[in-house]
């Protein structure tokens, strides 16, 4: 018994031990996998960004002189480049917390193998002690009935088998440390790597501000050159913005014309039924005043007949009065239920194609594709403050994206075109219709459709037309609302 009292204490830490073990695996290896995968691809968008914005750089630089291309384009890969060093910066504080959590993962791991070797030998010691066979024996022999020694030959047992898991788990653990430490120094590693990039970007960052300082100097010494060409961009935009009006207008009063051609044919129709009805009426009952009065010549003619064949008449009965018929009255219809509540009426709406079209717009919102197959935004919609001279604003109703020169242009939904029509000075413009939306595709070099034609989503239209002074592509959007201006960036899909 005194044996048994012995083996307990060790049976139960053996026990115990390799749950713990276990327990330090799992708390190792819970790494937030995801958070590292998130900066990643947001390091690769960013970086992509910055190669197109790159591209775009070189390309307006082949301009004889500075342009707001230019300059447009180095402030775009200041703020990318910012965001690829916060990005960055993310992905060192990250890999500074795995260090951490490596090092404590590596403390307590050596620990727990200092403990494990420690108790495994003193089950060694104490296995040598008591390696006699007789003392084993004894143990199972002097048992008081034969179920105890049964579970003292089990206790054994089990003590044996603890013995070998006490040092497979020694081996596991150790094994586990080993790649902890090899771990911790593959994030070392990275973080030096990371470091690097982290102070090579700021140098390329720091060069960048110092080319935009050194173009915005340039412009502005170009100032009466660029308040002349915003006031044309101002003028241009309102030609544009009148053009666009008309043809909306035009579109509603013909939409308007033909409601009430159809309301008219409506009334017509229903006032010829209701003559019809009344004629049809009229004849029904000379009809039956007819069938009537033959009735009654039939009768007379029988009572002449019956007085020349000497048949003593017929006494005289008092002449019947004609039975009155209830008149029916019209069976009242159940008064219908009221209408749902369906979108307000809009007279661009009031055919089932043009109402399906407007629906299926709107459910597209923030889904449209792009009108260019690559491209940036360089003027936003609304107005904002002038690139250079930050005292002027400037209105857009839509947006200008930059391209490659004579690049494709598509239309972004389906639609009827409604106009196709030359502004001088921006080229082509074409207004399609969708429902009670209008999409418009101002400065196209050259257009492939024809007021009238049906477009498909994506079908080509026309061509981007080309900026000589900043040697690049351009194609302004813009999406009405009837004649309310849409902000085209919460309608096409971000990129």
């Amino acid at each position: 018994m005194l044996y048994l009292k012995k083996i307990i204490p060790f049976v139960l830490v053996i026990w115990l031990m390799p749950a713990l073990v276990v327990a330090q695996q799992n708390a190792g290896q819970q790494q937030p996998a995801q958070s590292r995968e998130d900066l990643e691809r947001r390091k690769k968008e960013l970086q992509h960004e910055i190669d197109e914005a790159n591209a775009q750089l070189q390309e307006t630089k082949k301009s004889t002189k500075e342009s707001l291309g230019q300059l447009r384009a180095l402030r775009d890969k200041i703020t990318l480049r910012s965001k690829l060093i916060n990005s960055i910066n993310d992905e060192i504080n990250f890999i500074n917390g795995d260090i951490n959590t490596a090092n404590r993962d590596v403390t307590t791991l050596r620990k727990d193998l200092d403990t494990l070797k420690a108790q495994y030998a003193q089950l060694v010691v104490y296995a040598y002690k008591n390696r006699s066979a007789y003392d084993m024996m004894n143990f199972v022999f002097s048992a008081s009935s034969f179920n105890d020694a049964v579970k003292r030959f089990q206790y054994l047992k089990q003590y044996r088998e603890y013995r070998r898991r006490q040092a497979d788990n020694i081996v596991s653990t150790q094994a586990l440390l080993n790649k902890k430490i090899q771990h911790l120094e593959n994030q070392r590693v990275k973080r030096g790597d990371a470091l690097k990039t982290e102070e090579d970007q700021r140098a390329t960052l720091e060069a960048d501000k110092k080319e935009k300082d050194e173009v915005l100097t340039k412009l502005k010494g170009r100032e009466k050159e660029l308040v002349q060409d915003i006031n044309q961009r101002k003028k241009d935009a309102q030609k544009v913005q009148v053009a666009i009006r008309n043809v909306i207008r035009r579109e509603i009063e013909e939409a308007r014309r033909k409601a009430m051609e159809e309301e008219a044919a409506r009334k017509k129709a229903a006032e010829e039924k209701k003559r019809r009805d009344e004629e049809a009426r009229k004849a029904a009952a000379a009809a039956a005043a007819a069938e009537r009065a033959r009735a009654a010549a039939a009768e007379k003619a029988n009572n002449a007949s019956s007085a020349t064949n000497n048949t003593p008449a017929p006494v005289e009965k008092p002449a019947e009065k004609p039975v009155e018929r209830p008149v029916e009255k019209p069976v009242e219809k159940p008064a219908p239920p009221a209408p749902a509540p369906t979108r307000s009426e809009n007279v661009l709406e009031a055919t089932p194609e043009a109402l399906a079209l407007s629906e299926s717009f709107e459910a597209n919102r923030g889904k449209l594709p792009w009108p260019v197959d690559a491209g940036n935004i360089i003027e936003h919609f609304g107005i904002h403050q002038h690139a250079v001279m930050e005292h002027i604003t400037v209105p857009t109703d839509g947006i200008v994206i930059a391209t490659t020169k004579g690049g494709p242009v598509k239309s972004i939904f389906e639609g009827e075109v409604k106009s196709v029509v030359v502004m001088p000075g921006m080229g082509y413009m074409i207004i399609i219709r969708h429902g009670q939306y209008f999409t418009t595709y101002v400065r196209l070099q050259n257009t492939r459709v024809k007021k009238g034609d049906f477009v498909k989503t994506g079908q080509v239209i026309g061509t981007a037309s080309v900026n000589d002074i900043e040697n690049t592509g351009e194609v302004e959007l813009q999406i009405w609302k009837g004649v309310t201006k849409q902000n085209p960036e919460q309608w096409i899909r971000r990129r």
